[in-house]
């Protein structure tokens, strides 16, 4: 189970070009509109990530806009734990727990993930939060990262999990994101 406490949310290259032409994108990006606003609202932490942005382009706007009392972090190897700056950053977390989300399903995100594990955290990857150009690749991606230990979650299901008690002032705040 996801704790509040434990947890927190890993943005792969949502970015450019690229983010218009994966399988779903309109979805997607209001998922991770989402995801975030939700996170933000639970005050679990969020490490960005942009793979090479001067080549493919800064995140999306709409989720630019939600993340900007933090920078992203700039990075060319496709796991992201590989990068110094990053790597730091899940450490000094200090979260075991990590959701993630973003794209591609099965290049920078399930990478990522397994540099994760690799490291002894948790992963869940956020199902309706990751996409690929090619819907298969999604698929793939999925079956191999659950194969290597990481688990499968939705949007409101995550989101559901961490706050645990309808009873919570936030639930409301949540419960208006997913409706």
């Amino acid at each position: 189970m996801l704790k509040q406490e434990t947890t927190g949310l890993i943005l792969i290259d949502v970015q450019g070009k690229l983010a218009k032409i994966v399988n779903e994108s309109e979805k997607l990006a209001v998922n991770l509109e989402k995801l975030i606003r939700g996170c933000q609202i639970l005050s679990i932490p969020i490490i960005w990530a942009e793979q090479n942005p001067k080549g493919l382009g800064s995140t999306i706007p709409e989720l630019e806009k939600l993340l900007i009392h933090q920078k992203p972090i700039e990075k060319y190897s496709f796991n992201a734990f590989e990068n110094e700056t990053f790597q730091k950053s899940v450490l000094e977390s200090n979260k075991k727990q990590w959701l993630v989300c973003g794209i591609e399903a099965h290049i920078c995100v399930y990478q990522t993930a397994m540099g994760l594990l690799e490291n002894n955290f948790e992963v869940e990857i956020v199902t309706d939060c990751v996409s690929s150009r090619a819907k298969e690749s999604i698929e793939i991606a999925l079956q191999k990262l659950q194969n290597k230990g990481a688990g499968l979650t939705t949007l409101e299901m995550c989101l559901y999990e961490l706050v645990k008690d309808s009873r919570r002032e936030i639930f409301r705040e949540i419960l208006s994101l997913i409706k």
